[in-house]
């Protein structure tokens, strides 16, 4: 399992949640939720969501990701996760990349997403992503951690990055 040239990244499907769910929990850092709730997520946002996968189509690494309501010029990007791995490769960068070019996308200037304060390896690729399309990263307080019911949970910043323009290819 890697994330070589040959990874094909495509929009997720609901058929992929599965799969998710367990690079989800395989993470050791990302909140895990029911395997229905993956499910059901991408089944309504598969259009802005993708996976990919390696030669034996194995899911190697997938963002999950909406359009807000009241922010039509914006995709959430709500998780990330690449296989241990299929890590180091560039493989995260892709997907945000490939996202933002998924038809479910077009008309996005704006990329939304929270990262905790420790979470330095999401922040760096966020801002790489942020340079890629020659876009500013605006970062301000999001959720508290009295926010969280279970405690413990570390606050949550929100990353702004945009306005940024993608052309249709």
């Amino acid at each position: 399992m890697s994330a070589t040239a040959t990874t094909e990244i495509r929009a997720a499907t609901a058929a992929d949640g599965a799969a998710v769910w367990r690079l989800v929990e395989a993470s050791g850092v990302l909140d895990v939720n029911s395997s229905y709730a993956y499910l059901l997520f991408l089944d309504h946002f598969g259009g802005t969501s993708v996976v990919a996968q390696d030669e034996d189509g194995e899911v190697v690494g997938f963002v999950t990701g909406f359009r807000p309501p009241r922010e039509p010029e914006a995709v959430f990007v709500w998780q990330v996760a690449v296989a241990e791995a299929a890590r180091g490769q560039g493989l995260a960068r892709r997907l945000l990349d490939a996202l933002v070019r998924l038809p479910g996308c077009r008309g996005v200037r704006f990329m939304l997403t929270t990262v905790t304060p420790s979470n330095a390896p999401s922040q760096a690729m966020f801002r790489s992503f942020a340079r890629g399309v020659d876009a500013e990263v605006a970062v301000s307080p999001y959720l508290e951690e009295g926010h969280f019911p279970e405690g413990g949970h570390e606050p949550e910043e929100l990353y702004r990055i945009g306005p940024f323009q993608i052309e249709d290819e």
